[in-house]
């Protein structure tokens, strides 16, 4: 009888025993959920997700802005609808991220695709404002705009006399320029093509007085849309050709030539590219000029060809980026 009751007050204080143990493991549990609900909370995927974006788009958020600071800002900042849509374009730069937002607040019909481009190429600024001088280091990627400029004093290193073959005498341009022009007049010649060059380097000096030209005639305006300010043009860096066909020589019908259509589907194979295309104004800052072709090498003229964007966009992202 005594060995019963003690195995019974055995199993009592097993039973409690594992109730007890049951208790904590219990609260010990509850108290970790809290204090990990706790630490979660604390963490910027809870924040944002707080502020109402997804899971998925915080995941993103934290992908793109892995610095202290940034997160900081978009913490900060109330959930933009259109912020996800701007990190996920393709040429977005994280260093333009105030710039995007603030042109979009002022312009807000326009697209995010646009306030990229447009952001990237320092379009939000008026043009000849905030110019920096180019970076000469950039050797054929050397970017003139109205936003970068030569100084007066800069020549450009070996330049060459183009073939009288292939150009009115007196054009020049660069060495390496002047060898892929050549073999891309050569290659156009084999199929009936006669190609002509009546402009290429312009120094500082030619280009105050073909600006001051236009401007007198048809005023500043007028001037800006089709010709450059000292200092900005294109021509001063060696790298370009104003180039038509022997027997279409008039900007007014190039583009309806067919020396323009086998310009466009065989000039990057040479390193050239189409400088200001048509329905890319508002990027290049000039009107359409389908003679104006720039030399930049092989491999970036087929990036930007396979990829149908302007100089000005591929400089942005793929060098000054």
């Amino acid at each position: 009888m005594t060995q019963k009751k003690h195995l019974k007050l055995k199993k009592k204080v097993i039973y409690i025993g594992l109730f007890v143990l049951t208790l904590l493991t219990f609260f010990v549990n509850l108290g970790l959920h809290f204090y990990q609900n706790y630490k979660y909370k604390q963490t910027n995927e809870y924040k944002l997700i707080n502020l109402g974006y997804t899971k998925e788009e915080a995941t993103l958020l934290l992908n793109t802005f892995n610095e202290d600071e940034e997160l900081k800002n978009i913490l900060e900042m109330k959930k933009n609808d259109k912020l996800i849509a701007l990190i996920q374009e393709k040429y977005y730069m994280k260093k333009n991220l105030e710039r995007y937002l603030a042109y979009m607040d002022k312009n807000k019909e326009t697209s995010i695709n646009e306030v990229v481009t447009l952001v990237n190429v320092h379009r939000d600024s008026n043009y000849y404002e905030n110019t920096i001088e180019a970076n000469k280091d950039k050797g054929i990627l050397l970017n003139v705009n109205k936003y970068y400029y030569l100084s007066e004093e800069y020549v450009p290193e070996n330049l060459e006399k183009i073939s009288i073959r292939f150009a009115y005498a007196g054009n020049n341009i660069i060495s390496e320029a002047n060898n892929a022009f050549y073999d891309l007049c050569k290659s156009a010649e084999q199929e009936g093509l006669t190609l002509i060059v009546n402009s290429s380097y312009r120094s500082y000096e030619n280009q105050v007085n073909t600006y001051r030209s236009i401007k007198n005639s048809k005023g500043e305006r007028e001037a800006d849309k089709t010709a450059a300010r000292p200092g900005h043009s294109e021509h001063q860096t060696g790298l370009s050709v104003d180039v038509f066909e022997k027997n279409n020589q008039s900007t007014a019908t190039f583009k309806d030539s067919e020396a323009y259509t086998w310009l466009k589907e065989n000039a990057h194979n040479y390193g050239f590219i189409e400088r200001y295309p048509e329905g890319k104004e508002n990027i290049t800052g000039y009107n359409a000029e389908a003679w104006h072709w720039r030399y930049v090498g092989i491999d970036v003229a087929k990036k930007i060809h396979d990829e149908n964007i302007t100089f000005d966009e591929y400089y942005a992202f793929y060098v000054e980026n």
